[in-house]
């Protein structure tokens, strides 16, 4: 009887000593992710990137429990002593503060949570003020790929009716055809005439995947009418309609606020080019909760409705330089930096209705954090007139310019699907980066 309850005991304290185990793991995993939790909401809350102009003076107030320090090219003028060595600036991000910047350069604050755990590394950059002349017309996009794009592979039947499918496995959708045996191709055209050269053996395709350069042996199929295929789909150039952002005074222009990706494989398209025409829209398709609408307009892919050429496609539009001296209108504005962005009243410019006009609009969230670079900004559309004309935003306004006080802020990006009227921005600090010559 005892030895029963002497086991029923002990088994009692190791139930109960595992239960405590139990609890203490899950209470230090609770407190890690909380912890986790705590450290991403504190660094979604401070930029990657911070630029300041030359000899000016700006204020901050993150409110975090962090601290940096700068070899300074900026000094505090006000909410903050230091007590660290002369050749560097200590920031409490707990306080108010108040900096002066000084002649420009690349910076790198240090940024610690508690004064002790990294959290980020902020670029610093101290610049000049910049104009640039905001635009928002339509414009037509013609772009060829670096390259020959893979969308994907598909049986071929030889002469007997047999199937086969030459590439599978050895080509993938986003991989870039550069040559064949040697002979380079940009053109689908141009493959088409290598490929019908085969006769025996293995062709070796030059491919680009990602940041490689691969050979790839294919056996090609000659079908009933005699020619020769090896069963990839491809692609060589896109077209289509967006909005111009702004230009420079030297003739370099920004648009659309977000990369050209190809439509069935989704991926970032390489370009070796493009060109940009003028443009006229045709017709509307209001945008709706679920489905998002779309400008309709026509292309003049002519020489004398050139605008000028494409020489960058990125994640934060594409770029280029205006060739047409008639292109090169209207007044610049100053930009704004994205920490002068403030929540409220705005409006973009848009020629939905056949011209440009100015529209309110509504800023109400901003991401500093540059988690995405395209979507710093959440836009409301208010305007009675352009909602009236479009429902919102629709595709063919990715580019429009975001107006603020009298400055550019930045360029409308992508629409809300569940709310037509909502979409995201860019900063104009992001899309300058990429300017051509800038």
């Amino acid at each position: 009887m005892n030895d029963e309850i002497n086991a029923n005991g002990q088994q009692y304290r190791l139930r109960r000593r595992w239960y405590r185990t139990v609890l203490l793991f899950a209470a230090a995993a609770g407190l890690l992710l909380l912890g986790f939790m705590v450290m991403t909401e504190y660094k979604n809350r401070l930029p990657d990137e911070l630029n300041l102009l030359a000899e000016s003076e700006e204020s901050f107030d993150f409110n975090l429990p962090a601290s940096a320090e700068i070899v300074p090219n900026v000094s505090v003028v006000s909410g903050q002593e230091s007590n660290v060595p002369k050749d560097r600036l200590h920031l409490n991000f707990n306080e108010p503060f108040t900096i002066r910047s000084g002649k420009t350069g690349s910076y790198t604050a240090n940024v610690k949570l508690f004064g002790f755990l990294t959290l980020k590394k902020i670029s610093i950059g101290v610049i000049d003020p910049v104009s640039v002349i905001p635009c928002g017309n339509q414009v037509g996009i013609y772009l060829e790929t670096d390259g020959l794009l893979v969308l994907g592979t598909s049986p071929v039947a030889d002469a007997s009716g047999m199937e086969s499918e030459p590439c599978l496995g050895l080509l993938k959708s986003g991989d870039y055809i550069l040559a064949v045996d040697g002979t380079a191709v940009s053109r689908k055209e141009a493959l088409i005439e290598e490929i019908n050269r085969w006769e025996s053996g293995e062709l070796i395709l030059s491919v680009r995947r990602g940041e490689r350069e691969l050979s790839v042996p294919v056996t090609p199929v000659r079908t009933a009418d005699g020619s020769v295929k090896i069963g990839a789909w491809i692609r060589d150039d896109t077209q289509g309609i967006g909005t111009m952002t702004y230009l420079t005074q030297d003739g370099s222009f920004g648009a659309l606020g977000h990369g050209i990706t190809d439509v069935d494989t989704g991926v970032l398209m390489e370009i070796g080019g493009g060109k940009i025409y003028q443009a006229e829209i045709i017709g509307i398709v209001k945008g709706r909760q679920g489905s998002p609408g779309e400008l309709s307009g026509v292309i003049h892919m002519t020489d004398s409705k050139r605008l000028g050429d494409i020489t960058a496609n990125t994640g934060q539009g594409i770029f280029g330089r205006i060739t047409a001296e008639e292109a090169l209108y209207g007044e610049p504005v100053e930009i704004a930096l994205k920490q002068e962005v403030r929540t409220g009243s705005a409006s973009i410019l848009c020629a939905a209705g056949g011209s440009v006009e100015e529209y309110e609009i509504e800023i109400e969230e901003i991401n500093l954090s540059g988690k995405s670079l395209s979507k710093g900004l959440v836009v409301h559309i208010t305007d009675e007139e352009l909602l009236e004309l479009t429902g919102g935003i629709v595709q063919g306004m990715s580019g429009s310019p975001i107006l603020q006080d009298g400055r550019l802020i930045g360029a409308v990006t992508h629409v809300f699907i569940r709310d037509s009227t909502r979409g995201y921005g860019i900063f104009i600090e992001n899309m300058l980066d990429q300017t051509a010559g800038g």
